[in-house]
C-alpha cells in the first residue's frame, strides 16, 4: 500500500514541502492540494505519523520511481552471500558439465559462492585424474568471465571432491588484504659494516702474493754448493842414484 495522495489525505492540517525543498508551513489539505495542482505536479504524505502529517508537492510517478530506486539499493546492501552447492561425478559427460559450468558462472556473478563436489564410487577412487580435469575445466571458465576466484582448491574427503569458489570480488579483496599484509610486514635490516677502530678506520693490508721464480732463475740465485774435498795427490818416488862403473 502506498502513500496517501491528493484527495485520499484525510489530516485537519499538514506540513506542506514544495517540489524545491522550500518548507510552506502549516496550512490545510485542500489548500494545499490547490496549490499543487496549479503546478501541475500532485500532493503526496509522506511522513503520516508527523504531527502534523508532512506532505511534498510532487509528481506521484517520479516519486514511485526513486522510491523504489532507494528499496532496491537498500536491498542489495543488507544481501548476504549464500552457499551454493553443485555436485558431479567423475564421468560426467560434456553437455552436463557445460550446463553445470553456466550456472556455476552465473551464482558466482550473483555474488554467491560455489562449493562443487565430485563424488566417488568404488572403482573411480582409483582414477582422480577424471575429476580434476573436470574441476580444471570450470575453474578455466569462471577465469574467462571473470567472475570468479578458487576461495579454497580441490581437496579430498573420504570419497568426495570438494573445491569451493568465490565471487571475483570477494577473492580480490582476500588477495588485497594478503598482499597489504606482505608489505605491511617489516623488512631485514641490513648488516651493520665493521666498526672502525679508535684510532681510525685501519685499511686492509694487502696481500702478499708469491710467485715462483723460473728454474733457469731459480738456480742462479741459488747459493753455489761447496765444491768437494779433492782427494791427496801421492808424491812420486825419488830416482835411485846412478852407480859408479868400474874400472
Amino acid at each position: 500500500m502506498g502513500p496517501r495522495v491528493n484527495d485520499r489525505i484525510r489530516a485537519r492540517e499538514v506540513l506542506v514541502i514544495d517540489d524545491v525543498g522550500n518548507k510552506l508551513g502549516p496550512m490545510a489539505p485542500r489548500e494545499a492540494l490547490d496549490l499543487a495542482r496549479e503546478r501541475g505536479l500532485d500532493l503526496i504524505e509522506v511522513a503520516p505519523n508527523a504531527q502534523p502529517p508532512v506532505c511534498r508537492i510532487q509528481d506521484y510517478g517520479k516519486f514511485k520511481y526513486e522510491q523504489g530506486k532507494r528499496e532496491r539499493e537498500a536491498a542489495k546492501k543488507q544481501r548476504q552471500s549464500e552457499m551454493k552447492g553443485m555436485t558431479l561425478r567423475p564421468g560426467t559427460d560434456d553437455h552436463d558439465l557445460d550446463f553445470k559450468i553456466k550456472n556455476v558462472v552465473k551464482f558466482l556473478g550473483d555474488g554467491d559462492k560455489v562449493k562443487v563436489t565430485v563424488r566417488f564410487k568404488s572403482r573411480e577412487m582409483s582414477h582422480p585424474e577424471f575429476a580434476q580435469a573436470a574441476l580444471n575445466k570450470i575453474i578455466a571458465a569462471i577465469q574467462e568471465a571473470a567472475v570468479g576466484v578458487v576461495e579454497r582448491p580441490a581437496l579430498m574427503e573420504g570419497k568426495q571432491m570438494i573445491m569451493i569458489l568465490a565471487p571475483a570480488r570477494e577473492g580480490s579483496a582476500a588477495l588485497a588484504q594478503i598482499k597489504k599484509a606482505n608489505t605491511s610486514a617489516p623488512k631485514p635490516k641490513p648488516k651493520p659494516a665493521a666498526a672502525a677502530t679508535t684510532n681510525g678506520a685501519e685499511a686492509a693490508a694487502p696481500a702478499t702474493t708469491v710467485t715462483e721464480a723460473p728454474a733457469s732463475e731459480a738456480s742462479a740465485t741459488e747459493a753455489p754448493a761447496p765444491a768437494a774435498a779433492s782427494a791427496p795427490t801421492a808424491e812420486p818416488n825419488p830416482a835411485p842414484a846412478p852407480v859408479p862403473a868400474e874400472s
